[in-house]
């Protein structure tokens, strides 16, 4: 089965407390209409981190701080299995201009379940919710 590595970015309003997270909504694909973090493929030569801060920076025309690493999520999808690096980021400058996703929200503890999460995104909900 193929393996495709990616890195997702749970954007929160403060590394140190934070209170809510950013989720945007597929805009293309298979899994168009489904809720996710932001991210994307790991480009050959590039560190996790150098991937999420390029990935943020042309899907959502913002720089981001990578903090943290949260946790690994491997899935297998119908075709392919997917290893999802999360790590925890906030907003360094820019607006968060959707540039690929249809929607987006800011969800906090309470509303974490009230979007269709995609099926590997969903598995990392209840480690965030800890944290909020």
């Amino acid at each position: 089965m193929k393996i495709v590595n990616v890195v997702a970015a749970v954007i929160c309003d403060s590394l140190t407390r934070p209170t809510k997270v950013f989720a945007t909504q597929r805009g293309y694909g298979e899994y168009k209409d489904g809720w996710e973090f932001p991210g994307g493929k790991v480009e050959a030569g590039e560190a996790p981190e150098q991937a999420l801060a390029r990935e943020i920076r042309e899907e959502l025309d913002t720089e981001v701080e990578v903090g943290e690493f949260l946790d690994t999520i491997e899935y297998d999808y119908p075709t392919f299995h997917l290893s999802m690096r999360c790590y925890w980021c906030t907003v360094k400058s820019g607006n968060l201009v959707l540039k690929e996703h249809e929607a987006a929200k800011w969800l906090s503890k309470e509303t974490l379940d009230s979007v269709e999460w995609l099926p590997a995104d969903i598995t990392i909900i209840d480690k965030i919710r800890e944290k909020l």
